[in-house]
């Protein structure tokens, strides 16, 4: 055979034996912990970064020549030492996964709810009967939606809700079998065993860590109380024997404490987070004004319902109003690691288009309690509209002596309600990543985030309509403090209807560092919020009278993602108020500086403008449906509109109440010829933005409460219930 010949198959043969397979990157976790050799000697051994090994491991990159083929020999000679379990003791799910294998039990699926039989009247769910013995089998319901790829590190979920028998309940129908009898048992079991957790939302970002939900049950099992004694503190004592466990076996716990979102950690080893979240069900943790009756479901049920609201959201870090403000910062995290040209190491550096620094606001956006006042004004003086920022949603009744007589001669009163009204005010809003400068007789730049001091009492609104410039809809007397959105509306208003004002604005707090921060975490809820109502069976197709149908009972087929639903709305109305978090506790004194200003997202600015956004859009529309139904105004120097115009005659945020001839929104909103909303004019639909039905009242109801000086937005839903907004 010729030499050219013999080097052809020679190649040829190559091709065919190819290079050795590496094991799965979670077989290759498994092995090493089995070894028991840590990441750093590993990599120590392999002349790599720790960083690397666990890119290794987690599939995110395969190592290359000489080292490929020093990792296949040390592979190889562990897993003849250390060989798998047998596929029968497998769990079932995905092929690659990390670490020992704890007993696995997936629950049936059920069968659709409207025919399964009711049970007695006074029957005990599941999740609430005392556990001796091994319980029957347990129905899970319909799994939660998988995710498109799944972190081989995070096989079981983001978390899991654990029964007083030690079954613990993940996503999709699995359960798992717990051996851990005390909270330090149950944090090592957890971390060791149980795959859970979630990926970081951003590649700065950090990975969540995994979270159990603990029922009433399952405290009692873990030796925890049913009820905290300490209700104002609400956490278990130092001396509690739980506690002790837990710092006899090493593990801590946060300056917060054992409360009901409770934190176990170790520092972090090789690079690697040790911390386990506990959320205990019976002390509150699942607050009824965020997730209605979540806290009464059975454990399966409960984990369908919170993993989710993880996996469209966030997992759980305590109330929904921290996890708001957390998302904020998982999408845009304030760092990022890059590499010091100087030195050629890698620090830590500030995210392009994230808060990255605590900044302290100008004195008229700061609360009273802040420093900044403190050190301006006496502790009883109250600041007048010339010296504070007034920015907040809407609460306004019409006079009733000024109801028409045609208004008067319809016989409902209908509300409508603007879906996440805060959600859909942050989309592309630009607010300032940096701290206030402080500009005297500045001129106005409706691009310029900050804070202005401007009289817009001359412009003159219909008096059957509320200012767009004040909370009460009363007109402003003199200079105020407005956010950026206000005072560029007012610029609007005096363009739109060649109003006799000239916007001069006498000082302002501006900061020129500015970008739409909130972008990815509008998006990120936005797509939360839309498709947890598709899963409510309420979809962007639908026509507006078929909208109004399926809004009437879409909470009543599916109460698990009722109540995702409602976790998602006070998660943005949380996240944005978290934004000026106000000092808490008996020993806080005015003047003194309290936890919440050491982070950036500390920034009444931004909350400021958020709500400042979401006013002016609902004023916008107002005026586009007066426009809609009676022609613009005559030139008057003022908005005014004719008799006929439709306006409504009260508003709570974002929920406005119109006189109608019939009980829907549909005998209401103005429509044209071609079944199309009037332009610019509330809108029926499920998107951020637009409106749903909130109820119908007799109008003789509304006015009433209009005489008592009381508003009927709050009270529309009727049975007793007030709105309060999103």
């Amino acid at each position: 055979m010729s030499k050219d010949k013999e080097a052809l198959f020679a190649a040829v043969d190559a091709l065919l034996a190819g290079e050795p397979e590496l094991p799965p990157p979670g077989e290759r976790s498994r092995l090493r912990k089995a070894a028991g050799v840590p990441q750093s000697r590993l990599a120590t051994a392999l002349r790599t970064t720790v960083q690397t090994v666990k890119n290794w491991e987690a599939g995110r990159s395969e190592p290359r020549p000489p080292k490929r083929e020093a990792y296949q020999r040390l592979l190889d000679g562990w897993a003849a030492q250390y060989p798998a379990e047998p596929p029968d003791a497998a769990p079932a799910g995905p092929a690659a996964l990390t670490g020992p294998t704890p007993p696995v039990r997936t629950a049936e699926a059920p069968a659709p709810a409207p025919e399964r039989p009711a049970g007695p009247a006074g029957s005990t769910p599941a999740s609430r009967r005392p556990t001796a013995k091994k319980p029957a089998p347990k129905t899970a319901p319909k799994p939660a939606p998988a995710a498109a790829a799944v972190d081989p590190r995070f096989t079981h979920g983001p978390l899991a809700v654990l029964d007083g028998d030690g079954s613990l309940y993940c996503a999709g129908g699995l359960v798992l079998e717990c051996p851990a009898a005390s909270v330090p048992e149950l944090v090592a079991w957890t971390l060791a065993e149980a795959r859970l957790g979630a990926s970081r939302l951003h590649r700065s970002g950090k990975d969540s860590d995994p979270l159990i939900v603990v029922t009433a049950t399952a405290a009692e099992r873990l030796g925890l109380p049913v009820e905290l004694a300490d209700r104002r503190a609400m956490r278990l004592p130092e001396d509690h024997k739980a506690v002790r466990q837990i710092a006899r076996a090493k593990w801590q716990l946060t300056k917060r404490g054992f409360g009901p979102w409770a934190r176990v950690y170790r520092p972090a080893k090789d690079g690697e987070r040790q911390c386990v979240q506990l959320a205990v069900v019976p002390w509150g943790a699942l607050d009824t004004r965020a997730w209605g009756s979540a806290d009464q479901l059975p454990p399966a049920e409960l984990a369908r319902v919170l993993s989710t609201y993880a996996a469209r959201v966030l997992t759980p870090r305590g109330s929904t109003a921290v996890a708001g403000l957390e998302l904020m910062t998982s999408l845009r995290p304030p760092t990022r690691a890059v590499k010091d040209e100087a030195t050629g190491s890698w620090v830590s550096g500030p995210v392009p288009g994230s808060l990255t620094a605590v900044v302290d606001p100008a004195p008229p956006e700061a609360p009273d309690e802040h420093p900044v006042v403190a050190a301006l004004f006496p502790r009883t003086h109250e600041r007048t509209p010339a010296e504070v920022l007034d920015e907040e949603a809407f609460d306004w009744i019409r006079d009733p002596d000024l109801l028409t007589d045609a208004e008067c001669a319809r016989p409902f009163a209908v509300g409508v309600d603007v879906n996440t009204a805060f959600l859909a005010a942050a989309n592309r809003l630009m607010v300032g990543l940096s701290g206030p400068a402080h500009v005297k007789a500045p001129r106005f730049d409706k691009t310029v985030p900050g804070s202005w001091l401007v009289d817009l009492s001359g412009i003159e609104i219909d008096p059957r309509l509320p200012s767009p410039f004040t909370p009460d809809g009363r007109r402003p007397e003199g200079p105020a403090w407005y956010a950026t959105p206000t005072v560029a509306y007012a610029g609007e208003l005096i363009d739109t209807y060649r109003l006799p004002v000239t916007l001069a604005p006498t000082e302002a707090y501006v900061r020129r560092d500015a970008g739409p921060y909130l972008d990815p975490w509008y998006k990120h809820l936005s797509e939360a919020y839309k498709a947890t109502m598709a899963d409510l069976g309420v979809t962007a197709d639908l026509s507006p009278a078929g909208f109004l149908i399926a809004m009437e009972t879409h909470k009543a087929g599916d109460p698990g993602m009722a109540a995702v639903l409602s976790a998602i709305k006070s998660t943005v109305k949380g996240g944005i108020g978290k934004l000026r978090e106000r000092p808490q506790g008996m020993k806080y004194r005015p003047g003194e500086r309290w936890p919440a200003l050491e982070r950036p997202t500390w920034r009444p600015d931004i909350r400021a403008a958020v709500i400042s956004a979401a006013r002016v859009n609902m004023h916008r529309k107002l005026l586009k449906t007066a426009l809609a139904t009676s022609g613009a105004p005559a030139p008057s120097g003022a908005v005014v509109f004719g008799e006929d115009a439709l306006l409504p005659i009260a508003l709570l945020s974002d929920c406005a109440v119109y006189p109608a001839a019939g009980p829907s929104p549909l005998d209401v909103l103005p429509y044209g010829a071609d079944g199309k909303p009037a332009p610019g004019t509330f809108r029926l639909g499920v998107s951020p933005g637009m409106v749903k039905h909130e109820g119908t009242q007799p109008l003789y109801w509304a006015v009433e409460l209009l005489e008592q000086r009381l508003n009927p937005a709050r009270h529309i839903k009727g049975s007793g219930r007030e709105d309060d907004g999103e």
